[in-house]
């Protein structure tokens, strides 16, 4: 179940000081506003663009207040909705000595100055002592990162064996846990908190010039909570968690001098709250695919905190004193980032696998109960809904037979089982009759796969099948061709739709492809008599030798079968792409259609690319203007002497750095695109070359030269001078085309 979305809350926490600077810090009259002034510095001069005043809106700043009314505010609410499901996460951060471990933690001096963890455990086990209809289980586990290295504070009160796992944080579908870490059952608020306080002793901390009880790593206390409802129908079972994070504190070395260990441990810190920084920042950006949890420890175990569907609160702990503003203000902009990032808190609920089983099973039970009821109201006493025995199995394939040999004229069916099984049966006896018939093809008849084509095209050569892979009946292959009707009209016909007049005929002298097909055992195949191809062979050389054997007919019967006049070469040229010019049409067309992609796509990139750029010199302006402002208001270094630059140029730079890579990735495809449209352009060029050519081939020869002059022009033809008047060639239209080829084939024939 889903629930709305809600942004991070995120509340300010003043450590209390006798030197509060109440002329730099001011709070706004509904508490939840802080506004920041600093005077300008008189040594810049009278020009000093430097901004002096800053204003931020939380969720409430606390400010003098106690541990009670802080957990009010802050933890409360979050652990009430644990209970009923919802992941939560409370985050201290600040800088070093500002009051992130007492507020998370608190003093074990007095009671009242307990901390958000001994009081949020207090508050589940109350819940838990007052609920009658759930039955809820606790655990605890208490996580250290200590300069990248994670570390179970708790590893003590397990066995030896347990706390030598390598630890790792790992990701799965239910979200992120850390493999390895110690969880601890717990039945009471006293075991709880014997917990905390052995974790407690065993972290790391050390004297700083802050804080003589520095923490120097970051902590991470969970509260496991599993809920159960005492009724034995229900299986579901709530799951939450809530994590009470310590961060470490911030610090600049430039400020606190620290050395030795102390530096080590102080640049861990502050890369790896950098890093949340920076994933704060991708989390707010709504346009943002990805975001880096991986780049350090922190991050990625805080993944289902940040990015995930849980509440999520943070708690910025700031000092009041003057000589740290910047500090100050450093954690006030990590806080209302926070703000900028929502959430979708969802109840995890998870269903017991055994109980679900039981629950089935139970379920099933009813309706065969149910079922039985019905069926002794309606007298089908004997109806069981169970599996078939074989005895059943078998009386049904003897019913089916029966039923098939036409003895009996229906089939007792009492339940769907049997439905089934008399399906299965009728499925086996059609694979065992089709089995049968291509084992009986198989002895009388030659099998071509349709794939086969060089198999397919010799076959047509010899006449065994037809253009259309129809098999041709043997007295067709047998018997010679009929000779064309000399009346004008058929000729004129059989020019313009010879592939529809085969077809015609095809149904009555041919099997259709339909016909055969319902005879194969596989559509795939083409059946071909054995003795087919001898007789067609021979027929075939028959043929050939009385055709040769008859003498040509005379021109003035050949003209006579022409058209009375040839088609228009607009209509006759849709005629040719239609018939013998239909394959190079085919690649005519599939060439021009890759060219014409891959001519679309070569202008999206190149608009890309120029966008691309545009974005680039926009982004190249904006950094100018950074650095200029920076050199204006001075520059920070580490101790190295790196430059620090803000958040902003810093993603300006990253942006610039992606818009490169990509600028360079679609050139290079430009590039590409380019060679490839110069070659489909080639290749269209030329097929419309072939397309053109062959064309004015088939129109001449169709309709302009007669056929004994078609004979004479070939290789072995006879060609001799006066055979080809040239009033005849000059008056037929279109001659003048082939010209060159009857010249061409002269001079070979000589």
């Amino acid at each position: 179940m889903h629930a709305a979305e809600k942004k991070v809350r995120a509340f300010v926490r003043v450590k209390p000081t006798a030197h509060f600077a109440q002329d730099v810090i001011k709070f706004g009259p509904d508490n939840k506003s802080i506004d920041i002034y600093i005077k300008k510095d008189a040594k810049k001069g009278v020009v000093n663009n430097k901004q002096t005043d800053w204003s931020f809106k939380l969720d409430g700043v606390l400010h003098n207040t106690s541990q009670e009314l802080t957990y009010e505010t802050v933890a409360k609410k979050l652990v009430s909705e644990a209970l009923t499901g919802y992941n939560g996460t409370i985050m201290c951060y600040g800088q070093t000595g500002a009051g992130k471990t007492y507020t998370m933690t608190g003093a074990t001096a007095e009671y009242k100055h307990r901390g958000i963890i001994p009081r949020a455990v207090q508050q589940v086990f109350k819940a838990i002592a007052c609920s009658v209809d759930s039955f809820i289980t606790v655990r605890i586990s208490y996580l250290e990162i200590y300069n990248e290295t994670l570390c179970d504070l708790l590893s003590t009160m397990t066995s030896s064996g347990a706390s030598d796992v390598q630890m790792a944080v790992v990701d799965c579908p239910q979200g992120v846990y850390v493999k390895g870490l110690s969880i601890h059952s717990v039945s009471g608020e006293e075991d709880a908190l014997n917990l905390l306080f052995e974790g407690e002793t065993n972290r790391v901390i050390a004297e700083h010039s802050l804080n003589k009880n520095s923490s120097r790593s970051h902590c991470i206390f969970t509260i496991y909570i599993e809920s159960r409802v005492r009724v034995l129908s229900d299986i579901r079972c709530i799951n939450s968690k809530i994590n009470l994070i310590d961060l470490a504190g911030s610090e600049r070395l430039s400020k606190t001098g620290s050395e030795g260990r102390v530096l080590k441990e102080a640049a861990y810190i502050n890369r790896s709250l950098s890093f949340l920084e920076q994933i704060i920042i991708a989390l707010a950006d709504p346009k943002r695919e990805h975001i880096p949890f991986r780049q350090s420890k922190l991050t990625h175990v805080l993944k289902d905190s940040l990015g995930g569907k849980c509440n999520t609160v943070l708690v910025a702990n700031i000092c009041g004193e003057a000589l740290h503003v910047e500090e100050t203000l450093s954690s006030l902009r990590f806080a209302t980032r926070m703000k900028w990032i929502t959430t979708e808190p969802v109840v995890n609920v998870t269903y017991d696998s055994e109980g679900t089983v039981k629950t089935l099973e139970k379920e099933i039970s009813l309706l065969k109960q149910e079922l039985a009821m019905h069926d002794s109201l309606v007298n089908r006493s004997l109806v069981t809904y169970g599996p078939l025995t074989d005895v059943q199995v078998a009386e049904i394939k003897s019913q089916i037979h029966e039923y098939l040999q036409g003895n009996i004229d229906e089939i007792d069916i009492t339940n769907f089982r049997q439905v089934q099984e008399v399906f299965r049966q009728f499925k086996l006896i059609v694979r065992q009759q089709e089995g049968e018939v291509e084992t009986r093809l198989r002895s009388k008849y030659v099998l071509i796969d349709k794939n086969d084509f060089a198999t397919i095209a010799a076959a047509q050569k010899l006449g065994i099948v037809d253009v259309d892979h129809h098999l041709l009946k043997r007295q067709d292959v047998e018997t010679k061709p009929t000779p064309v009707s000399p009346n004008p009209d058929e000729k004129k016909k059989k020019f313009g739709t010879s592939s529809e007049q085969f077809k015609k005929e095809g149904t009555k002298n041919f099997f259709s492809g339909k016909d055969l097909a319902a005879h194969l055992p596989s559509k795939s195949q083409v059946i071909i008599p054995n003795k087919n191809l001898d007789v067609k062979e021979k027929a075939r050389n028959e043929d050939t030798a009385k055709n040769d054997a008859q003498p040509s007919k005379p021109v003035s019967e050949e003209i006579s079968q022409r058209p009375s006049s040839p088609p228009s070469r607009a209509v006759a040229f849709e005629q040719f792409k239609e018939e013998c010019g239909s394959e190079i049409n085919r690649i005519f067309k599939e060439n021009k259609s890759i060219l014409l992609a891959r001519r679309k796509r070569s202008s999206t990139v190149a608009r890309r690319i120029n966008i691309i750029k545009q974005e680039m010199e926009d982004i190249k302006k904006a950094l100018e203007a950074q650095r200029q402002e920076r050199s204006q208001q001075g520059e920070y270094v580490d101790e190295k002497g790196r430059l620090i630059i803000d958040e902003k140029e810093f993603l300006l730079i990253m942006k610039l750095k992606d818009l490169k890579e990509e600028y360079r990735c679609s050139y290079a495809e430009l590039q590409d695109l380019k060679a490839e449209i110069q070659y489909c352009q080639h290749l269209v060029d030329r097929c419309r070359n072939k397309l053109i050519s062959e064309f004015e081939i088939w129109y001449s020869e169709s309709f302009l030269i007669p056929t004994h002059v078609q004979n004479a022009l070939k290789p072995s033809g006879n060609i001799r001078p006066g055979m080809i008047p040239i009033n005849r060639v000059m008056c037929l239209k279109g001659m003048q085309r082939v010209l060159k080829l009857i010249i061409d084939r002269f001079f070979l024939s000589y």
